[in-house]
């Protein structure tokens, strides 16, 4: 932050969209208001998270800083309520997409830092992939007994069963019954879940379309609904994976969100890699008072 503002870059990862803010000396204390500010979308400059740009070494926890000997630069994501959150998948390719286009990384595979561990980014085409990391069921006495350990409510609708998935972050997947309708679904509020995640939980909604290809609409804690969610299209194929029976036949998934569609391909090892388009729209600097 200066007196003339704070450089800032709009990017997005099919339509899920953030405010990077660059770092690099380690100077700036952004503030949960400051972060507000920034994502607020009528007088900020919009987004459903801010990304800081920091090395690695210089990172606020220490737990980010033993990352350093393996990733320069760590993603310092905050949700637009301000909240730290441990990740975001979207978020790790436009963060990858400015790092390369200034120069701050310039090979086709490179690690960053996050509060969920050290990713794997590689750049495939037009396509840039990341290794999500190890992933797990939350709960699988209570999954494997009845295929399902949560419950989710959502306006004009019964509470659907959830099962819940670790991805670094918390995630609930619910597979839609015949009887609701995806695109009608209600998700200007949260959705119940129960029980609620010490940490709260992300919600995703889920339509099989076919062979290895669902449709997705997703609630983000913190955020709301947006138009996509990296490592919730993980936890949705994952589920549906999981649902259906996991073999080698079914590990590549296409999964269509409202702003686009990625590609979710489950790793030897119990981790999982999420693949998608990351563009930078803009360039500014914002004024917050």
């Amino acid at each position: 932050m200066t007196d003339n503002g704070l450089r800032f870059t709009k990017g997005h990862g099919t339509e899920n969209d953030f405010v990077l803010v660059p770092d690099l000396d380690g100077a700036l204390d952004l503030s949960a208001e400051q972060v507000r500010l920034l994502a607020d979308r009528r007088s900020g400059v919009g987004g459903d998270g801010v990304i800081r740009v920091v090395p690695t070494d210089l990172a606020d926890e220490a737990f980010v800083r033993s990352q350093g000997g393996r990733a320069r630069w760590f993603m310092d994501y905050r949700n637009a309520d301000g909240s730290a959150a441990e990740m975001c998948g979207n978020g790790t390719r436009v963060f990858a997409a400015y790092l390369r286009r200034e120069g701050l990384e310039s090979a086709d595979e490179f690690e960053i830092a996050t509060r969920a561990g050290v990713k794997t980014i590689r750049f495939e085409g037009h396509l840039i992939a990341v290794n999500l990391g190890d992933w797990k069921v939350a709960d699988p006495d209570a999954a494997l007994a009845g295929g399902y350990d949560a419950l989710v409510k959502v306006a004009h609708h019964d509470p659907m069963p959830g099962l819940s998935l670790d991805l670094g972050n918390p995630h609930t997947v619910v597979a839609l019954p015949d009887t609701a309708d995806l695109a009608g679904l209600d998700l200007t509020r949260a959705p119940e879940v129960k029980p609620l995640p010490p940490q709260g939980t992300n919600v995703e909604f889920v339509r099989p379309l076919g062979p290895g290809h669902i449709a997705m609409r997703v609630h983000e804690r913190g955020v709301g609904e947006t138009r996509s969610c990296g490592t919730g299209a993980a936890a949705a194929a994952l589920a549906t994976r999981w649902w259906a029976g996991e073999t080698e036949d079914n590990t590549v998934w296409r999964v269509d969100v409202p702003g686009g569609t990625l590609r979710v391909r489950a790793l030897p090892g119990q981790q999982v890699e999420l693949a998608g388009p990351a563009v930078l729209v803009a360039d500014g600097v914002a004024h917050l008072g």
